[in-house]
């Protein structure tokens, strides 16, 4: 197995749509981290905003553009990702998670978990992408061992990202300009940060015995989840690098993470 070939895995905290049309600090981040890894034959996204009944991958060969939200600018609907899809990657999914059913789908399509990041990573849209969605029904061991299948990937020039937040409360975001993070976010975001640097995948799978403190920063999990996907494909021996981390609305996470990145 040649390792030094293997892809790096990468967690996205996506925060607002908005951050598809700004240039901050988490989006010169992500267009670092677009630069710093290898050119991938294929992208292979799990986001928060594809939640299913039953495991489904996107199997279409030009994946619309979903503007999955509403009262944003039209600036921001008139935004296309026109990448390619990947039949064959999503027919690769499907037998490296057998026995478990996963359903081929021709609908779906990229949502704004997807393309709001890698709009800034690979801009130009030519590398194929294809969508594995979280099944709701399920708890956060199921996508912590899923995530453990899809390994072989990383090995075949496919890069695996997840798109979410660690702490994502809409409910009680505020909407003053430059509000600080609740201390809760705060606390919560570097309990997982500390799991990720120490490889205790077991606490980031058991988060809600966390406490309070979890409960208002997950209060439902599909914003959560992609982080067990990518904490399960962390290698041995992989450090897990903090590319760009901050808060938002004073309880929206922005943490991206990113483990077997190249040397610099």
């Amino acid at each position: 197995m040649d390792t030094a070939a293997r892809m790096p895995v990468i967690f996205f905290g996506h925060g607002s749509p908005m951050n598809t049309l700004a240039r901050n600090q988490y989006t010169e981040a992500w267009r670092s981290l677009g630069a710093g890894v290898p050119t991938p034959k294929a992208i292979l996204a799990i986001s928060a905003h594809w939640v299913t009944r039953g495991a489904a991958v996107t199997a279409m060969a030009q994946p619309r553009t979903i503007h999955d939200f509403g009262g944003f600018p039209q600036a921001l609907f008139d935004i296309q990702y026109p990448a390619p899809g990947g039949p064959a990657l999503a027919a690769r999914v499907r037998d490296l998670l057998a026995p478990l059913e996963v359903q081929l789908d021709q609908s779906w399509g990229l949502d704004h978990g997807t393309w709001s990041v890698l709009v800034h990573a690979f801009p130009g849209a030519g590398i194929p992408v294809v969508q594995l969605s979280l099944d709701g029904t399920r708890p956060a061991r199921f996508h912590y061992e899923l995530g453990r299948r899809l390994a072989p990937l990383r090995d075949e020039g496919v890069l695996i990202v997840g798109s979410g937040n660690v702490v994502h409360n809409l409910m009680l975001m505020r909407r003053d300009e430059g509000v600080p993070a609740f201390a809760w976010a705060i606390r919560f975001n570097e309990m997982v940060r500390a799991a990720l640097a120490t490889r205790n995948h077991a606490a980031l799978i058991d988060f809600e015995r966390m406490g309070e403190d979890a409960r208002l920063s997950v209060p439902t999990p599909e914003h959560y989840l992609p982080l067990l996907y990518i904490a399960a494909l962390q290698a041995e021996g992989e450090t897990m690098d903090f590319c760009v981390d901050g808060y938002e609305a004073g309880s929206l996470g922005m943490l991206t993470a990113a483990a077997g990145m190249p040397a610099s």
